[in-house]
């Protein structure tokens, strides 16, 4: 092992020798609790800080939570062109809690850590400094009550779209004849009968990415993770897809944490969006969005809430990517 000092907000990170920093690591506090309890010694210096600490905490929900992100720092040890090591910081301070049957969704520039946190919680990698918490208890291997969809489909190309369904049914150990039913249901309520016996690559874009979605879904997950599901798809199949995950959700008492670039999706599917600062990333802002469900997502411009949010929601995240803009310049 070996030191490292990072001098960021008066913490010293120690970082293990390796690709990457995998566990968490031991945090030498200087002025933290100083800056969280003292605001009149730290508003000059660290005001921008103590307002984003405030409204992420304020904003927190009352009852139990079924996800919760704790002061969580993710840094990551890079390889420069001459080998040598230098780490980044991808998300910095991270506090958020998330109740079991909400829909939120993470904003913000790339590369701030939007996906970091989403890995975290389904114990892809561990933070460096805080700790996430899965129905009160720490998340340090895969959860396995997690569901995960990425951009890419990941369709097993030798297997028919039913077989691709029906695989997370298989490693439960569900009898053939009752796999074959419950994803005959789920393939209908996404309009694919007629195609079980198709290949992946006979499918069209969007029909690939319905496959994706009800194989997520159909295990019946306490968590569904969604990392820019619907980013590769076209305007008009976004949209049907959005519609479907919306209606297939409903009433099922899911928690869904969902990455995207899109706001306009971001409203239209959620209860509560979490915008983050440009890299390295801390949450700066979470929203209740203002709409009543049941939600029409085709003609979502229409409600009366959404032009003044979505200016609102903009105007925020503008902010951050003039920020990256100019840092690049």
């Amino acid at each position: 092992m070996f030191r490292l000092n990072i001098h960021l907000f008066d913490i010293t990170y120690y970082y293990n020798n390796g690709p990457y920093v995998s566990e968490p690591i031991s945090i030498v506090t200087i002025h933290q609790k100083n800056l969280l309890t003292s605001k009149n010694s730290t508003a000059k210096s660290h005001g921008k800080v103590l307002v984003h600490i405030t409204d992420q905490r304020c904003q927190m929900p009352a009852g139990k939570p079924v996800i919760e992100a704790k002061d969580v720092f993710r840094a990551f040890i890079a390889r420069a062109d001459h080998g040598k090591r230098y780490p980044i910081l991808a998300l910095q301070d991270a506090s958020l809690s998330i109740q079991e049957g909400e829909f939120v969704s993470f904003v913000g520039p790339s590369g701030c850590g939007k996906s970091t946190l989403l890995n975290m919680v389904a114990g892809i990698f561990q933070p460096t400094a805080g700790e996430i918490l899965y129905k009160g208890k720490p998340v340090t291997a895969i959860n396995t009550d997690v569901g995960y969809m990425t951009q890419d489909d990941n369709l097993l190309p030798w297997r028919t779209l039913r077989d691709n369904v029906e695989v997370a049914l298989e490693f439960q150990g569900m009898p053939p004849e009752q796999r074959h039913k419950r994803a005959a249901e789920y393939i209908a309520k996404v309009g694919l009968c007629g195609f079980e016996n198709h290949y992946p690559h006979e499918l069209s874009g969007g029909m690939r990415k319905r496959c994706a979605l009800v194989r997520t879904l159909i295990y019946e997950p306490d968590i569904i993770l969604m990392d820019e599901p619907f980013g590769p798809l076209d305007a008009q199949t976004r949209v049907i897809l959005q519609d479907e995950l919306l209606k297939l959700w409903d009433g099922t008492g899911k928690t869904i944490v969902f990455v995207t670039h899109d706001l306009v999706e971001a409203i239209a599917l959620s209860d509560r969006i979490v915008l983050f600062s440009r890299a390295p990333g801390r949450i700066k802002q979470v929203y209740k969005v203002p709409l009543s469900r049941p939600r029409d997502v085709f003609h979502i411009h229409a409600a009366p809430e959404f032009p003044a949010f979505f200016d609102r929601l903009w105007r925020d995240l503008k902010e951050e990517i003039t920020e990256v803009e100019l840092k690049a310049s």
